[in-house]
């Protein structure tokens, strides 16, 4: 059940600074863009401005970089996260349930999909897990995206209905909606696109204002920090963790914040229907180290909040029974069923095998696996630069209200200090089936030998095309090669010229070599002119250098050669 509440009539007033009306919204704007403090009449007067649509798109992106570049006192942050809280219905659930309500948030990262496992594997655990979750913002993904990639899945839920999904299945994921934190959706929708995603006191009212409404006894906050999160530095994770601690102090709410790292995706897998797949290996038992571990530990330290465990250790363990056994599994294949999805479909998904399971799920049109160019050992993975690249491929949001590809997505086949050779074919998860080589791809060029920087771009003679390649320094452009001629071969070895207007090679023709033990040392005065790849070894026979009119790639004479056979 809901009672409605108004956006006038949340919150206790502020400080004797609060004005007796409120202000046009450009001279709160004006206001906070000078470094000036909001009152409460000021903060409710923007939200309900936002809510009624009065205030127009330029106004509200304008007021948020305001925010984001002043910032906001504990005050003003608090009345704010009251402000979203009230602009809907406030959640009434039985008396019986409040030491079972409890919540995790995060802040954002790659290839995060803990709630996807932690929601259920709670609810196994005797909980009650009301979760709002947000869509994706910026290069991260959202839980909603990652749901709404499972054909049916209705992310909107009325008040009603989230009771009965609690009473029967113990958890639901919902967004936000006309009824539940109305402002606080039209906000996040314009974070998105406004680069206010790292606002400290936005970030802070966007995450209590729906926990709030939920009327928790206890909430986890995942704050990331690093290479591929919103804040950077762990100093800066820490000072949002203080935030959301004080102020959802202020609000009668018990939080306690998680610093993790967010430099290395999180699991395998990024993308929405991917991480999916990847949250159900997680209910299976298996899946990647990291994942589990930070499941166990949010789940572990909500069960010892909320007083249903003696300890963190404790939670965590009841938390890896649930997994473990199939009943979080179980749980998760209700929930969906409960929120659109076919019944079948929901069985065949949590039952079936992850292959059986790519099947299901929507898939990208074009796959691609990128070998190691060189051998060497993983000394990184980026997280950033990978969700940049699928956030163009369609993953994630440019504009407010764009549609997702969720197929889109990258599996990782390696792990940090894992040592990788070059051209090395890396197994995907158990039981999940390669990609098909596509047919418009042209054949693999064939290479020379194995370690070297040769790439050949036309192919060998017969005679010669066991003869590895020699060269020292090979090179190569995309250009297309010309068409051969019967008298000259440029692979690895020099036309037999007969004059001195022979052809030049091109470097996407021929193979270039630079044995310096064996290059004749010229005198022209051409000599300093000459670039590296128009350089060519001397051999005591056959084709040794240029003749006189050989000119280079530039055009600039190559100077007086060997003799010619």
């Amino acid at each position: 059940m809901a009672a409605p509440r108004g956006v006038s009539e949340g919150g206790s007033r502020g400080p004797g600074d609060s004005s007796p009306g409120p202000r046009p919204l450009p001279e709160l704007i004006r206001l906070k863009r000078d470094g000036g403090r909001l009152s409460e009449g000021d903060i409710l007067s923007f939200v309900r401005a936002v809510v009624d649509g009065s205030a127009q798109g330029p106004q509200v992106g304008a007021m948020l970089m305001a925010i984001r570049l002043r910032g906001m006192d504990m005050t003003e942050t608090e009345v704010l996260t009251r402000a979203l809280a009230n602009s809907g219905q406030q959640l009434q659930w039985p008396e019986a349930w409040h030491q079972q309500l409890v919540d995790k948030h995060s802040t954002g990262g790659v290839g995060d999909k803990v709630s996807l496992v932690l929601a259920p594997a709670l609810a196994a655990c005797g909980c009650k897990v009301p979760m709002i979750s947000g869509r994706g913002l910026g290069h991260t993904g959202g839980t909603l995206d990652k749901l709404e990639s499972i054909p049916g899945f209705t992310v909107l839920q009325s008040p009603e209905q989230m009771q009965e999904l609690l009473e029967h299945v113990g958890c639901c994921i919902v967004g936000q909606s006309q009824e539940l934190v109305p402002a606080d959706g039209l906000l996040y929708a314009a974070r998105d696109v406004t680069a206010t995603i790292d606002s400290l006191p936005l970030v802070t009212a966007s995450i209590l204002s729906k926990k709030v409404v939920e009327r928790l006894s206890a909430l986890v906050v995942d704050v990331k920090f690093g290479g591929a999160a919103f804040f950077p530095t762990q100093a800066q994770a820490r000072e949002l963790a203080e935030a959301l601690v004080g102020v959802g102090a202020g609000l009668g709410l018990r939080v306690a914040a998680a610093l993790t790292a967010m430099d290395n995706p999180l699991g395998r897998s990024v993308g929405n229907a991917l991480e999916v797949e990847e949250a159900l290996l997680a209910m299976d038992g298996a899946g990647p180290p990291d994942l589990r571990d930070l499941v166990l530990r949010l789940g572990g330290a909500l069960l010892w909040l909320s007083g249903q465990a003696e300890s963190q250790d404790a939670g965590a363990q009841r938390v890896a029974a649930a997994l473990d056994d199939g009943s979080a599994r179980a749980r998760f294949e209700r929930m969906l069923a409960a929120q659109g999805v076919d019944p079948g479909l929901a069985r065949a998904l949590c039952s079936g095998t992850p292959a059986q399971r790519r099947q299901l799920l929507p898939r990208a049109r074009g796959q691609e696996e990128l070998r190691a160019p060189v051998d060497g050992t993983v000394e990184l993975v980026r997280a950033l630069p990978l969700a940049r690249v699928l956030h163009e491929l369609g993953a994630g949001r440019s504009r407010a209200g764009e549609s997702l590809r969720p197929g889109v997505g990258a599996e990782l086949l390696v792990d940090v200090g894992q040592r990788v050779s070059r051209g090395e074919h890396r197994p995907r998860a158990p039981g999940v089936p390669r990609a098909p080589a596509r047919a418009d791809r042209p054949p693999a060029r064939p290479q020379g030998r194995p370690g070297s920087a040769c790439t050949w771009t036309r192919q060998r003679s017969a005679t010669r095309s066991a003869a590895p390649c020699r060269g020292r320094s090979c090179s190569r452009t995309a250009s297309p090669s010309p068409p051969p001629r019967p008298s000259r071969s440029w692979c690895c070895r020099r036309p037999h010229l007969r004059s001195n207007k022979a052809r030049k090679p091109t470097a996407s023709s021929a193979c270039l070599w630079g044995g310096a033990s064996r290059r004749r040392k010229y005198r022209s005065t051409h000599q300093k002119h000459r670039p590296a790849h128009a350089r060519w070894p001397g051999r005591r026979r056959g084709v040794l250098a240029a003749a006189w009119g050989t000119r280079d790639r530039c055009g600039r004479p190559v100077g007086p050669g060997r003799r010619l056979r």
